[in-house]
């Protein structure tokens, strides 16, 4: 299987520049939309993250592992804040990473100041593996189409639905309009880092990590590897205590 890697990475090797919502996904909006930030490198580099209080900001651990700076930016009026710490979980493996191998890709950023009202912090889903057939949302800043900057920075969200053995490492989503036969919806470029909301409502079941081209190609718009919270729910909920950001009901 070749995967594309959501976001750049430059750590003693050379990943696949960050991925956005392939397909004609429609602008995400509503519930899908309020809690999702870009999050930026001082490279340009671009990724997605998800609000879990005014100052608190879940991505995947791959967006934010250069000792670079980072800020979040705030896509309904361009307003960026700097990162005061990154914490990602020391589970994360940059070598498992980087050889498609599952990995704890989860990370959280406590800003310096907070972020406006403008963003709904989500909250966290209940703890639980998922099941084969059912739909998860996702939503990203990701380009549209692989190898383009088209699209990019824009938020989308896509239904898509859970396939193959999903575990408590990792989930596979693909588009049940093309079954990763045929280019759909999914995960791309600039959409690492953001939400797998489970239900109709921001709730945060699982971080978007990598991509793959339908046939399990390189590319996106076959199957979006997502890493579900299961295993590291009750690590995000210490480390907001520890970090002073309650985290939303």
């Amino acid at each position: 299987m070749m995967r594309v890697h959501l976001a750049a990475l430059t750590i003693l090797i050379q990943i696949t520049p960050a991925l956005a919502i392939t397909g004609n996904a429609p602008p995400a909006t509503g519930w899908a939309a309020r809690p999702i930030v870009m999050v930026t490198d001082g490279r340009g580099d671009l990724c997605t993250g998800t609000a879990l209080a005014r100052d608190l900001v879940l991505t995947a651990a791959h967006c934010v592992a250069l000792p670079i700076p980072y800020r979040a930016r705030v896509y309904q009026n361009g307003a960026t804040i700097e990162v005061r710490q990154v914490m990602r979980h020391p589970g994360f493996s940059v070598a498992n990473y980087a050889a498609s191998r599952a990995t704890a890709d989860i990370a959280l950023i406590k800003l310096a100041a907070p972020m406006p009202d403008i963003i709904v912090p989500a909250a966290l889903a209940a703890a639980r593996r998922v099941a084969v057939g059912e739909t998860l949302t996702i939503a990203g800043f990701g380009v549209t189409r692989n190898k383009t900057d088209d699209g990019l920075g824009i938020p989308r969200s896509a239904r898509l639905a859970v396939t193959g053995q999903p575990g408590s490492l990792q989930v596979r989503l693909v588009d049940p309009a093309t079954l990763n036969k045929r280019a759909g919806l999914g995960g791309c470029v600039g959409d690492s880092g953001g939400p797998a909301y489970d239900g109709e409502g921001p709730l945060v079941i699982g971080v978007i990590s990598w991509s793959t081209a339908p046939n399990d190609e390189e590319g996106c718009g076959g199957l979006t590897g997502v890493t579900p919270l299961l295993n590291y729910r009750q690590w995000i909920v210490d480390m907001a205590k520890k970090l002073g950001s309650p985290l939303a009901p």
